[in-house]
């Protein structure tokens, strides 16, 4: 069996454990031989303690292969989650040939937004995948690969920019390509031409212009080392309700969650600049420049990367540090909780300094009162979502993305797992007790350090299996319903 279809099975069969999709985890029974499962095709699977996140792990010793897994998907899913069932398993197609590619041509990387990209998400298994992909269009755009390109180009009329869209975008971006002057530049990446090409009054132009490189987004592309554009993809990831088009409104929403963030940030801690955008009424006719402090940048996502941490010296304390108090003083102070996940914050080195550096704003949930008890203006958001004055919604984003992706992601990859556990404990404990007996101190507390279990993210559930009529998430990035064993606790 090729190791990497047995390394996603394993995964894909965690993941549907975690998220006890179709009532799987009620299969798992204790033997003389152990804890374990069966498979559809009457395959025993031992199973081991999870360390994160569940209760129960595929044990490293067991080599599925992803049909058996599919196979029990199969087995248990409701009639009504055909559809959904059937993208999940072009997911795993995709995933594994990625996941091959990579194996094939990956190479060695030569940034730390390519060393990135080649860490697998810690919790969703086939984060691979951009289904509808060709393994050349992976190679010429995917970031694990390495690869530059040519942007394309596209003529909109004025008329069609919203409300707030820059006229032009940033100096020395667009090339020198005539369209008229009721007309403006927008960028196109590659995979969207096709897109492009059916929105009415657009011309797309024949020529390509500027070189770019895929960052760990991949929808997000490097100009410079100090200038980024975010650009709509056709395509998802991390689920197939994901898209990676942009909608209107979301830009927006991130310049203003970013305006929000820099009034309330701590001296650690930099924004990165989002607030240059362009929208033309269409979810593939978007832009956003994003401008970077100076400075070495690592994406946390690089620091599950072999040798990375080794490379940068001690500095998970300070990083932590840094995280957990920023963190926990949005949340208590202004009812604030980020969904910067790995993805979205990075390690800024300036001079002998560490900063946490943040960017895409636009998934962070806050509370109008709470902000309005501590003298700030709750900001105007499109999407009504962002808003939301129960404690408990703001912990669940906490936990699942500050703690479980941001933090123990980390930590439990770079060292042992009991100090691990004890790094972690300590450093949230102290950003906590600087709150004393403050209420949402408390209820942060009880949901993380006194907690029993940890809740998760359903993410394989609401992202592709389940229909939004089904499973009712209003936000497929913020659905719970699972939980695991609480890491922070002292065994």
């Amino acid at each position: 069996m090729r190791s990497r279809e047995a390394y996603l099975a394993a995964r894909v069969l965690d993941a549907l454990l975690r998220e006890d999709y179709g009532g799987l985890a009620s299969r798992v029974t204790r033997t003389k031989h152990g804890v374990g499962m069966l498979l559809a095709d009457g395959r025993w699977v031992r199973l081991t303690p999870g360390a994160l996140y569940q209760d129960f792990v595929v044990a490293a010793d067991e080599r599925l292969g992803l049909e058996q897994v599919l196979e029990t998907l199969v087995e248990v899913c409701a009639p009504e989650d055909a559809e959904g069932v059937a993208a999940f398993f072009e997911e795993c197609v995709a995933a594994l040939a990625a996941l091959e590619l990579h194996d094939e041509h990956g190479g060695s990387a030569s940034s730390y937004e390519m060393l990135a990209a080649s860490v697998d998400h810690p919790v969703y298994p086939t984060s691979r995948a951009r289904v509808g992909l060709s393994e050349a269009e992976l190679l010429a755009y995917a970031p694990e690969f390495g690869p530059s390109f040519e942007l394309r180009w596209a003529a909109v009329p004025r008329r069609a920019l919203a409300p707030g869209s820059a006229a032009r975008l940033p100096d020395g971006v667009a090339p020198d390509l005539p369209v008229g002057d009721d007309k403006t530049l927008f960028p196109v990446h590659p995979l969207t031409v096709d897109e492009v090409r059916k929105i009415d009054g657009v011309r797309l132009l024949d020529e390509a212009a500027v070189t770019v490189r895929p960052t760990l987004s991949m929808r997000t592309v490097e100009v410079s080392p100090r200038l980024h554009l975010k650009l709509p993809l056709p395509i998802s990831t991390l689920g197939a309700r994901n898209r990676r088009s942009i909608k209107a409104g979301t830009l927006a929403d991130g310049a203003r969650a970013e305006l929000l963030l820099r009034e309330l940030a701590d001296p650690g801690v930099v924004l990165a600049d989002e607030q240059t955008w362009a929208h033309a009424g269409h979810e593939h006719l978007a832009w956003m420049a994003r401008r970077l402090p100076e400075g070495k940048i690592v994406p946390v996502a690089a620091l599950g990367a072999p040798g990375v941490l080794g490379e940068l010296g001690d500095v998970l304390p300070g990083y932590l540090r840094l995280l957990l108090r920023w963190n926990v003083r949005l949340f208590v102070r202004y009812g604030v909780a980020l969904e910067a996940h790995q993805q979205n914050l990075g390690l800024l080195f300036h001079g002998d300094g560490l900063k946490l550096l943040v960017k895409d704003n636009d998934g962070l949930l806050a509370s109008p009162s709470r902000l309005r008890a501590a003298g700030v203006e709750a900001p105007a958001f499109a999407d009504e979502r962002m808003l939301n004055d129960d404690p408990h919604a703001l912990a669940d984003v906490f936990v699942t993305i500050t703690l479980h992706l941001a933090s123990a992601a980390v930590a439990f990859g770079a060292l042992p797992h009991d100090r691990a556990a004890a790094l972690l404990r300590d450093t949230l404990a102290d950003a906590l007790d600087e709150y004393g007996d403050d209420p949402m101190a408390r209820l942060l507390r009880a949901r993380t350090l006194d907690a029993a279990r940890l809740t998760g993210k359903s993410m394989i559930t609401a992202g592709t299996l389940v229909s939004k009529e089904r499973s009712g998430a209003r936000d497929v990035n913020k659905f719970y319903g699972t939980s695991g064993p609480n890491y922070l606790r002292r065994a």
